[in-house]
């Protein structure tokens, strides 16, 4: 259970779900209203969806997992003294064994690939795929991106349906959708609604890191529908099911998905890398307010975009020329209503891509064309000379920000349990900002910071959510 801005109960829909997607040619679905006989020998024709889900439903399947993940002792109990007066057994399990059901869609029926959500699949040792027509698949990890929870697995090619993609970006508040999912394990249902908005952002949904965007619905999605589709009445894929807002636990008519450009995006980059490889231009930006446009003696009313706070020196922004009080109101001719969007748009656009960007400078319009860069590699292992450190997975700076500088110290992105770092609570999600009381801000800094007695402990400054607070790393006996 997660939260967001109000504090409500944000569930995850935890490996449940199904999409679909297709790269082959289609025809519209109509929605055809069946012939329903009068008592006076006429005929009415009332609407129905079921011409688009007989179409789109046999590319839903289910997606079942099973793995294990890594359990975390108490610090106490490494403690012989504590084991003994507990009676606890020295011959613990280390692990243990998850299952997770959900749902996922069909993408590519020559190639096999079926498109789902990461949380689906997370800690999976073994993934079956179950068809429509009741075939059970052994599935394939081609690659996964939690920062935007998409994830793609193959299936054996052999008589499969996929759906065909739509263009999210021609959704409008007010169009008729319909999800599709397999919720609570009940087998596949269809339900259908409006899209209740678009571009939803800063939800936390996707935590450190995430890329949001969601399509939000008033179709219901239930625990068991994430990764599934969201489809319009053509039959074309728009979303992928992902999380509801549930402060009960239940379904209130609030739910979201990825957009189909975004998953579609990521999609590609995992199928030709088997990873995402984050952009960057090399600058900090923020959302522009009617008080900062006053301030720049722009125009408070009408006017979007996101400001220029700093630029990286020798970055691509710093060699078009962009300047701190830049506003930003259009990337590749797309608005730029806000820094997440810009943020976006950047950290999933391919290494080497032309970005146009629309500049307002001192009230006067420009445009700007640079190539976006590629991030900092996605992880880095702590130094393993230092057992101190031993177990421990961070994170590039950039992260968590494709635009570069977001972050004011480096992520662990993974703790090993049993290890120093794990008994003292150091938790994946943290990030450190000082080691032995010296910031750190970049590799070298965490190498410079550990050059002490390893001997000593070693004290490391978190921030951990909206909080922060120290961590003292006991050298190993």
């Amino acid at each position: 259970m997660k939260l967001i801005n109000a504090r409500a109960a944000l569930l995850i829909l935890a490996g449940l779900s199904a999409a679909t997607l297709s790269f082959v040619g289609y025809s519209a679905l109509p929605v055809t209203p069946p012939a329903v006989p009068l008592t006076d020998g006429r005929t009415l024709q009332l609407p129905s969806l079921a011409p688009v889900l007989d179409q789109v439903t046999p590319a839903v399947v289910n997606v079942s997992t099973r793995g294990h993940i890594a359990i975390q002792d108490n610090p106490l109990l490494s403690d012989p003294f504590f084991r003994r007066f507990f009676d606890v057994p020295n011959h613990m399990p280390r692990e243990r064994q998850t299952q997770s059901l959900g749902s996922g869609v069909i993408v590519d029926a020559q190639r096999g690939y079926v498109l789902t959500n990461s949380h689906v699949i997370a800690n999976a040792d073994e993934v079956i795929v179950t068809l429509r027509d009741g075939r059970n698949l052994k599935a394939k990890l081609i690659g996964t991106d939690k920062n935007t929870d998409v994830a793609v697995i193959q299936v054996p090619a052999e008589g499969l349906t996929a759906v065909p993609l739509g263009d999210s970006a021609q959704l409008r508040v007010g169009d008729f959708v319909v999800a599709i999912g397999n919720p609570f394990g009940l087998g596949q249902t269809a339900t259908s609604g409006i899209v209740s908005a678009l571009g939803r952002t800063g939800l936390g949904l996707l935590g450190v890191g995430g890329f949001e965007d969601f399509i939000q619905t008033d179709a219901s999605i239930n625990p068991g529908n994430s990764g599934g589709p969201l489809i319009n009445l053509s039959g074309e894929l728009v979303g992928i099911n992902t999380a509801i807002l549930a402060p009960g636990g239940g379904n209130i008519g609030i739910g979201f998905a990825i957009p189909i450009n975004m998953a579609r995006d990521v999609m590609e980059q995992l199928v030709k890398f088997g990873k995402v490889e984050r952009g960057q231009l090399g600058l900090q930006v923020q959302d522009l307010t009617p008080e900062l446009a006053q301030a720049f003696n722009l125009p408070r009313q009408g006017l979007q975009g996101a400001v220029v706070t700093q630029v990286v020196p020798g970055s691509a922004a710093d060699k078009a020329g962009l300047k701190a009080g830049d506003v930003i109101t259009a990337a590749n001719g797309q608005p730029v209503r806000d820094s997440g969007v810009l943020r976006n748009s950047v950290g999933l656009s391919p290494v080497g891509k032309r970005v146009k960007l629309d500049v307002v400078r001192d009230g006067r319009p420009q445009t700007v064309e640079l190539q976006v860069t590629a991030g900092a590699s996605n992880q880095q292992h702590a130094d393993q000379d230092d057992p101190r450190l031993a177990g421990i997975v961070f994170g590039a700076i950039d992260e968590r920000s494709a635009l570069f500088g977001h972050i004011n110290g480096i992520p662990v992105i993974k703790v090993e349990a049993g290890t120093p770092a794990a008994q003292a609570g150091l938790r994946p999600g943290d990030i450190l900002t000082s080691v032995n009381r010296k910031p750190v801000r970049t590799p070298d800094d965490l190498v410079n910071a550990t050059q002490t007695n390893r001997r000593e402990p070693l004290l490391l400054n978190v921030q951990r959510g909206e909080g922060a607070l120290f961590i003292a790393i006991q050298p190993p006996k």
